[in-house]
């Protein structure tokens, strides 16, 4: 996903855990490559001991080459010297590669590449979120005379609305049917956060605003 600011565009790489819909990572960088070279990583810390991750992207080189670079894990073996790497157990990338003609998209093809096959092999979920971020923020679109003139304020809008994302905004495609609710609702609400189990309520900005971690220090 790119952007612009004013010392030229700016590219913003994230994850997403799909069933959830959480922003895990994201980063910002100066092209996809590096965005992507960023992400991987900080993925990988942020799921530490979680099995079965098996990645979605399009069909950018790049990912395929990182995630086979990070995802490797030491045998040791009681040899001197450096240990084998092998690649982590449950890890798998599967991409999506769209041919255009005309800025049209014209074919759709899979293409899995190791580890175990999706059930549903296809980058939708992060794309929607990829279009609602670009429909809110005017520094995401492309050649836009509303581009951030520093990083900082680039990086705070996109942080804030990924924030906003996972912890206040409910989903309607992760409600969960419930009984005993007040007011008649047959649904539980449920943000990403709420899907995901670290927190039991949809956030709301006067809960945020007010947490001590986030109050400033009178004097």
């Amino acid at each position: 996903m790119g952007g612009a600011e004013a010392d030229g565009a700016r590219w913003c790489c994230l994850s997403q855990h799909r069933k959830s819909r959480f922003v895990v990572g994201c980063q910002v960088a100066s092209s996809e490559v590096a965005a992507a070279r960023k992400v991987v990583p900080q993925t990988r810390r942020r799921t530490a001991g979680q099995r079965g991750i098996r990645w979605l992207s399009d069909g950018h080189p790049a990912y395929h080459q990182t995630i086979r670079k990070v995802y490797r894990a030491p045998v040791r073996s009681g040899a001197p010297g450096r240990p084998r790497l092998v690649r982590t157990p449950g890890v798998g990338l599967t991409q999506v590669v769209k041919r255009r003609e005309n800025r049209r998209v014209v074919e759709v093809k899979v293409r899995h590449r190791f580890g175990e096959m999706p059930e549903q092999p296809h980058t939708v979920h992060v794309e929607r979120l990829n279009g609602v971020l670009r429909d809110r923020l005017n520094c995401l679109t492309r050649k836009t005379h509303a581009f951030a003139k520093r990083d900082a304020t680039w990086w705070a809008l996109v942080t804030l609305c990924l924030f906003e994302h996972n912890w206040l905004k409910e989903h309607v495609a992760l409600r969960e049917e419930a009984t005993g609710l007040p007011n008649g609702q047959f649904y539980r609400r449920r943000s990403p956060a709420v899907a995901l189990g670290v927190t039991d309520h949809v956030w709301g900005w006067e809960e945020f605003l007010s947490l001590k971690a986030f109050q400033c220090k009178k004097g």
